[in-house]
Order: C-alpha cells, then structure tokens, then sequence
C-alpha cells in the first residue's frame, strides 16, 4: 500500500517508549502530526536525525497545533532506552508487532531489510496527509522541508 498526498492517513495505535498506547486519531481535530519513520534506535543517521527533530522542535511550531511521532520497528524496551540516553520528548512508537505493520499500510517497509524506510508525512488536524518525503535508509532527511510543510498547513 502506497500512501500519499491527498490520502486520509491510516489510523493505527501503537505502543510508546513508556507502554502507553497512542492512536494516530487521537490528535484528529486537535493537532497537525509530524509521522517520522525510522530504520532502528542507537544507529547513526537515525540518532542524529531524531537529535535534530529534539533540538528544532520549538521551530516547527507552537506545540499546542504540532505533535511528532516517531516510530520504528523496535521494541518499546530498546525505544526506552533510547529516549532516555538522548531527551527524546516526543513518542517513540514501537511497530514492533506485527513486525512493521504500521510501516507497510503507509508503503515505507523494506520487506528484504526487515525494517522502516526514511518516510515522513505531514499530517492536518482533518487526518490527511498534506505533504511527505520517503528517502532510502542511508539519506537523512532535511528538518528545514518540515518547517516549510507546516508553515503551508
């Protein structure tokens, strides 16, 4: 399945760095969803894109409209960890089981790799996705084309 601009965004609920169950349909009418996928916690491009996201996330506006979700194929041990080492202040959402389910209903699985590709979608209060970028696993993404994105909302 292939998600793109225009599209309702699939609904799903998965598990935090804490346990706590978030729904994607949770911030329908209330916020606008910065949805990062990531290939997997500790690596390099993915410590210093999520540290990026950390550090810049005042700039992608008033907290109150604008909420990220991160989510990769790892457990929600390895997530907790991993927030805890770097301040993450955002979900980390683990779509570990079943394995990468959220990731394939938005198109951003790599099937041979077992885990996310670099997919972000920018999603309004409405639930539909107004902007996206899918890069392969070793291209970071640019911060600054999420600025522009939610600006346009």
């Amino acid at each position: 399945m292939q998600v793109n601009v225009g599209d309702a965004a699939p609904d799903f609920e998965l598990k935090d760095q804490h346990g706590a169950p978030v729904r994607l349909s949770d911030f329908r009418g209330e916020k606008n969803v910065v949805l990062v996928f990531y290939p997997l916690a500790f690596s390099g491009v993915c410590t210093g894109e999520l540290c990026t996201i950390r550090d810049e996330l005042p700039s992608l506006g008033d907290p109150d409209d604008v909420q990220v979700l991160a989510v990769s194929v790892d457990s929600m041990f390895a997530l907790r960890a991993w927030s805890d080492q770097e301040k993450y202040r955002f979900p980390l959402l683990a779509d570990f089981w079943p394995h990468g389910g959220t990731a394939q209903r938005y198109g951003v699985f790599d099937e041979a790799k077992g885990l996310a590709l670099r997919g972000t979608f920018i999603i309004d209060t409405e639930g539909v996705v107004r902007w996206k970028v899918v890069n392969a696993i070793p291209d970071a993404r640019d911060i600054d084309e999420y600025r522009k994105a939610l600006a346009g909302l």
